[in-house]
């Protein structure tokens, strides 16, 4: 299944824009809850005018919260960004640091967050349970869990760790393209004949290819 959605997506990437680390730790908070489209809108403003965490740590909060209103719950994402900013400096030297444990102690910052940073910006094998890989998992048979936790797990234990951060690109894309929450497009799914939910959304190709969405979505 995976070979098929590697010939499938064969540029299947992280849709969030950066240029470092640090970049890419904000813009990932700011994700949640909200579209990668929306958020590349959002930080090139957002990176010109904050460069370091302690240019975030030391924000006007009303600023910083008008910059990435249209995100939503801009208050609370405020929040974690000032938050993991300042545990930045005081912890880890102004340096976003490479290992999950780590990660993982920041404010707004959980294994999601911290998987995506790892393996696209340190090239540390991270598994990004996201909506739609919890979805497609549990569609491909692959796990009954509904924890993130425990899915990540369990599907950590049936694929290569080299391949972690790359198979976590292509269920994304997949989910977002054709693999729909409401309405897969099973029709014109490349993974029918091996899917064992085929048939939740329509199996005509020509109603099924109505559905599918085309990116990018970043």
């Amino acid at each position: 299944m995976i070979r098929i959605l590697a010939e499938t997506y064969p540029d299947a990437h992280c849709e969030l824009d950066f240029g470092n680390p640090l970049e890419l730790l904000v813009a990932t908070i700011l994700s949640a809850q909200c579209t990668d489209k929306r958020v590349n809108l959002v930080t090139p403003v957002l990176f010109a005018k904050y460069r370091t965490p302690a240019d975030y740590a030391g924000a006007d909060r009303a600023e910083l919260e008008e910059i990435i209103r249209s995100t939503g719950f801009f208050r609370a994402k405020a929040n974690s960004v000032m938050g993991m900013a300042q545990a930045l400096c005081d912890r880890y030297g102004g340096e976003v640091p490479g290992k999950l444990k780590e990660l993982v102690t920041l404010p707004g910052v959980g294994r999601k967050t911290a998987n995506v940073v790892l393996g696209n910006a340190f090239d540390v094998p991270g598994i990004t349970v996201d909506t739609h890989f919890q979805r497609l998992t549990r569609r491909f048979g692959w796990t009954t869990e509904t924890d993130p936790v425990k899915i990540e797990h369990a599907v950590g234990d049936l694929i290569p760790k080299s391949e972690w951060t790359q198979m976590s690109h292509y269920l994304i894309w997949h989910g977002r393209r054709i693999c729909h929450a409401r309405k897969p497009a099973c029709g014109v799914c490349p993974l029918a004949s091996l899917c064992p939910s085929y048939g939740e959304g329509p199996t005509d190709p020509a109603q099924a290819a109505k559905l599918v969405r085309s990116g990018p979505f970043s």
